[in-house]
């Protein structure tokens, strides 16, 4: 969509995602990210902390189910998204402006964590799950392969190796 305002915010989840249902039982999870500047004072010839950004992040459905079942307060994030201003009128009070990011793509930081991928929704590794019996005469696929036994570690008899003489 043109006009669209794409960002990249890479931070620290201030709270743990918040998982909502809606009354049609469209998942929706909300966060918030906050990312720090480091800034390079002159004076005292260190870093220190400079401003600093709190972004509110919204995504839904079987998107805002795995988020909240991967991510907690805490964790550093790169979120990309579509910045969205919104506007909320309550009964009794003024109009309310607010502006969040509508997430597009959200991953842990790796910069000073490690990170272990599981499929949604996929069924347990091969190794761990247990052998099905194959019907008699059917194909037997076995994981891992089988492989070959290693070649032998002494050589063939003298004369049934080429050597450089012989190639020429």
């Amino acid at each position: 969509m043109a006009g669209e305002t794409k960002i990249t915010i890479v931070g620290n989840l201030a709270d743990n995602p918040t998982l909502k249902y809606s009354d049609s039982g469209a998942a929706r999870v909300v966060f918030t990210v906050i990312s720090n500047e480091r800034v390079w004072d002159s004076s005292t010839r260190s870093y220190r902390d400079g401003d600093s950004i709190s972004m509110p992040c919204v995504a839904w459905r079987q998107y805002a189910e795995n988020i909240a079942a991967s991510l907690a307060k805490g964790t550093r994030v790169v979120v990309t998204g579509v910045l969205k201003q919104r506007t909320h009128q309550p009964a009794d009070g003024p109009r309310q402006v607010y502006t969040e990011l509508q997430i597009d793509e959200v991953g842990a930081c790796m910069r000073f964590a490690t990170v272990e991928v599981t499929k949604a929704g996929s069924r347990p590794a091969r190794h761990a799950a247990v052998p099905a019996q194959a019907a008699p005469g059917a194909f037997d696929a076995t994981w891992p392969p089988v492989q070959a036994p290693p070649a032998p570690t002494t050589p063939p008899a003298v004369g049934s190796w080429p050597t450089p003489a012989m190639a020429s």
